[in-house]
């Protein structure tokens, strides 16, 4: 009987002991085990002499295991509970949070660097704009030049208002001639010039300077604003380049002023394409938006209306202005007196009627081919997007088609924009007969046809319809 009572008692203790560190877990957290072990040893000292006393134990154990009960209920009702919590809303995502997001784009070092590039040498970043970007903050204008065409970067740059990434050519002495060009830009004129543009400048490797400086050592001296600089009045045939016969590389220029800009979204564009004003952050504002067409699997870009305006007529504003000029015929389609189909952009006169709006939206959603086949489009882009076929020069023609062969190829979408368009330096272009362009034409078109096009089918493949 006695020893009924007792294996009944350590039993209840065992329950007790075990209902008593289980709420010590979910109030303290505590060393539980190292008390388990403790307890067990007190236990396995049991014997019949200290029953009477374990009795007593057991009995103030469940009066503490109650008390506590009642501690871990009130602690518990005095949390703030769960929906409280959740009621406090996130901020909303800034723009540039959003295309982070959706760009999943990686920042790009500023760093100066000389570097060969085929036959050319290339000195990188050689003079860095002041302020520099994330990936996902803006979208860079890159361009290239000549310095005898330097007159148009502050036009371009105040209307722009964003980074600008130009490579310029300077072979032989034209490089001294480009230096104090930039020289008189950054310290005479507008003050975005230091703060936005980054010069990079590159040459052929049998035209190198005497003299080339390095990137922290030059500019050491104030310049004379009281000087004119090269940019101004130079005629072609007293540059380096003409009495040298040279041609312009252009797409050597497009390629590192593309390359090496910051930014995930990039404007690659010639130097007198000024663009409509705030194109950038009303870009961004459009892509945050993340509907629609933009969420198509096709690689895209974003093409530009462009126009040219008469030699006496402002540059349009707004896309309001540019209807009014077109109506007066003091604005043309771009290239319109000189190759038309060029740049015949897909719904290019419904686009003309079509009311300005607020902000950027798809206008509409086209490719190049069918009619567009030979569609030369400038476009926002980013860094994945083919670059250009530096064999190609600017006297020889046709140096974007290959590039746009390999955009339809690809099956890229060309999400044409509806209130951004480029506007040509005022003057309207027509065609005038230059048979030695003709001539370096025509060697183009045999250098695309015989050598290129057959290269670009191995690398990129074929598809109905596309073509250089």
């Amino acid at each position: 009987m006695y020893t009924n009572r007792k294996s009944c008692i350590i039993k209840v203790l065992i329950i007790l002991c075990l209902l008593y560190f289980g709420i010590h877990v979910l109030t303290n957290g505590g060393p539980v085990i190292r008390e388990l072990q403790q307890s067990g040893r007190s236990l396995a000292a049991l014997d019949t002499q200290n029953v009477e006393s374990i009795v007593q134990e057991g009995s103030a154990l469940q009066l503490s295991t109650v008390n506590t009960t009642k501690v871990v209920q009130t602690e518990i009702n005095s949390k703030p509970s769960s929906s409280t919590t959740s009621s406090t809303a996130k901020p909303e995502p800034t723009v540039s949070e959003k295309i982070k997001e959706i760009t999943r784009c990686i920042d790009r070092p500023l760093v100066p660097k000389t570097q060969q590039r085929g036959d050319y040498w290339v000195l990188y970043n050689y003079i860095p704009a002041e302020k520099t970007f994330k990936c996902e903050e803006t979208v860079t204008y890159t361009t290239h030049a000549d310095y005898s065409f330097m007159d148009n970067l502050v036009p371009l740059l105040e209307r722009w208002g964003a980074p600008i990434s130009i490579a310029l050519h300077a072979p032989g002495t034209d490089f001294e001639d480009t230096l104090e060009s930039i020289a008189h830009l950054r310290e005479c004129t507008s003050p975005l010039v230091r703060e936005l543009v980054t010069f990079h400048i590159y040459f052929s490797t049998k035209h190198v300077p005497k003299e080339v400086p390095k990137h922290n050592a030059l500019f050491q001296e104030p310049y004379n604003c009281s000087l004119t600089p090269p940019y101004l009045n130079v005629s072609s045939e007293q540059m380096y380049k003409a009495q040298k016969k040279l041609l312009y590389p252009v797409n050597v220029g497009r390629n590192v002023a593309r390359e090496t800009a910051q930014t995930h979204f990039i404007l690659p564009s010639d130097i007198e394409l000024y663009p409509s004003p705030n194109i950038s952050s009303k870009f961004l504002d459009l892509v945050a938006t993340n509907k629609g067409p933009l969420l198509s699997k096709n690689p895209k870009v974003f093409p530009l209306h462009i126009f040219e305006v008469s030699a006496n007529s402002p540059v349009p504003e707004s896309k309001t202005m540019l209807k009014e000029m077109l109506h007066n015929r003091t604005a043309l389609p771009f290239h319109k007196k000189l190759c038309s189909g060029c740049h015949n952009i897909p719904k290019a006169k419904e686009w003309q009627t079509a009311p300005e709006s607020e902000g950027l939206h798809v206008f509409h959603v086209g490719k190049r081919n069918g009619r567009f086949v030979h569609w030369e489009p400038i476009f926002i882009g980013t860094h994945s997007d083919p670059l250009y076929d530096e064999r190609l020069s600017w006297e020889g023609k046709s140096d974007k088609m290959t590039q746009g062969y390999a955009l339809c190829v690809m099956n890229y979408d060309f999400l044409i924009l509806d209130n951004a368009f480029l506007v040509h330096k005022p003057g309207i272009k027509v065609y005038k007969k230059d048979p030695k362009r003709a001539m370096l034409a025509a060697k183009t078109n045999q250098l695309i046809k015989k050598i290129i096009f057959p290269e670009l089918k191995v690398l990129y493949g074929t598809r109905k319809g596309c073509a250089v």
